[in-house]
C-alpha cells in the first residue's frame, strides 16, 4: 500500500477493515485546504483506487478539526492574472476533473464529514456515494460569500438531494447547515455523534465491501447516470464560476472575506 499511494503526499492511507481503504485529507495547518498539489492528487486517486485489487470500498475523510475548507485563497484567480483565458481553462478543466473523477470511480465511497466541510471541500463529501457526517460538523457551500457562483458541485447535485426550493435558500444566502440537518434535508444519509463517526463509516464501509461487487459497482453506476444527466448544468456553473473571478464584485467579496468587513459592491451591468 505504501508504494502504491507514495506520490499523494498529502493524503493519508490507513485500511480500518478488510478490502476497505481510508484516505485522509492531510493539510491540517490549512483546515484541509484544497492547494492546487491537493486538488490534482483529489481527481487522481480514485484510478490509482480503481486498479487496486486490495480495495473494494473507500472512506474519505479529514485530519484534525476539518474535513476540508476548500479552495486556498491564495492560489484563486484574481483581476491581475496575465493570461486570463489560459487560467480560464486551467481552472474549468481542474474543476471538471475533480468532479468527473469523483462520479466514475468504480468502487462506491463513503465519506466521513468529520468537521466543517466547504466549497469544494464540501464537493468532495457530497459526491461520495453514502456521505455520512458529524452531528455538529458544519456544511456551507461559500461560494457567494467569495463573490463568484456556486460551480464545483451543488447546481449538479444538490436539486437533487434536497429539492430545489431547500437548493435555492442555502445556496443564495450561505448559512451554514450542521451534519444533522444535513440529514433532515437529505443532503447527507446518515448523521451520528462526532465520537461515533469513523466506527459507522467503516461498518457501512464493511457492508459495501461484503457485497457482490460487480453488482454493487453496476448500481453504483446506474445511479450516477442521474448526475451524468446534469453535467451540461454542472459545466455552465462551472463556466460562469471562473468567470466570475478577477471580476470587481469577486476581488471585493475576497477582500472583505478575508478582512471580515461587510463588502462594498461596485455598481456593474446586471446578468442578462
Amino acid at each position: 500500500m505504501t508504494e502504491r499511494y507514495a506520490a499523494f503526499d498529502q493524503l493519508l492511507f490507513d485500511r480500518p477493515a478488510a478490502h476497505v481503504l481510508r484516505v485522509t485529507i492531510n493539510n491540517p495547518a490549512q483546515a484541509n485546504a484544497i492547494t492546487p498539489t491537493l486538488q490534482t492528487q483529489l481527481h487522481s486517486i480514485w484510478a490509482m483506487i480503481d486498479n487496486d485489487p486490495e480495495t473494494r470500498v473507500t472512506i474519505i475523510t479529514g485530519s484534525g478539526r476539518h474535513f476540508s475548507a476548500g479552495g486556498s485563497l491564495g492560489d484563486m484567480p484574481t483581476g491581475e492574472t496575465e493570461d486570463k483565458g489560459s487560467r480560464f481553462n486551467f481552472d474549468f478543466g481542474n474543476a471538471r476533473e475533480l468532479v468527473q473523477s469523483i462520479i466514475n470511480a468504480r468502487k462506491p465511497i463513503v465519506s466521513a464529514i468529520n468537521g466543517p466541510a466547504i466549497g469544494a471541500g464540501l464537493a468532495v463529501a457530497l459526491l461520495a456515494d453514502i456521505p455520512i457526517a458529524a452531528k455538529q460538523a458544519k456544511l456551507i457551500d461559500g461560494h457567494l460569500r467569495i463573490g463568484v457562483l456556486p460551480g464545483d458541485h451543488a447546481a449538479m447535485i444538490w436539486p437533487l438531494l434536497c429539492g430545489i426550493a431547500k437548493a435555492k435558500f442555502y445556496l443564495m444566502t450561505n448559512r451554514s447547515i450542521t451534519g444533522e440537518m444535513a440529514e433532515a434535508m437529505n443532503l447527507v444519509a446518515l448523521s451520528v455523534d462526532a465520537e461515533d463517526l469513523q466506527a459507522e463509516a467503516v461498518q457501512v464501509a464493511t457492508e459495501l465491501a461484503n457485497t457482490a461487487p460487480t453488482a454493487l459497482r453496476m448500481t453504483k453506476y446506474v445511479l450516477n447516470h442521474f448526475l451524468r444527466q446534469n453535467q451540461t448544468v454542472f459545466d455552465l456553473s462551472a463556466a460562469l464560476e471562473m468567470a466570475n473571478f478577477g471580476s470587481a464584485e469577486s476581488n471585493e467579496a475576497m477582500r472583505a472575506f478575508i478582512a471580515k468587513e461587510t463588502p462594498d459592491f461596485p455598481e456593474g451591468r446586471d446578468f442578462k
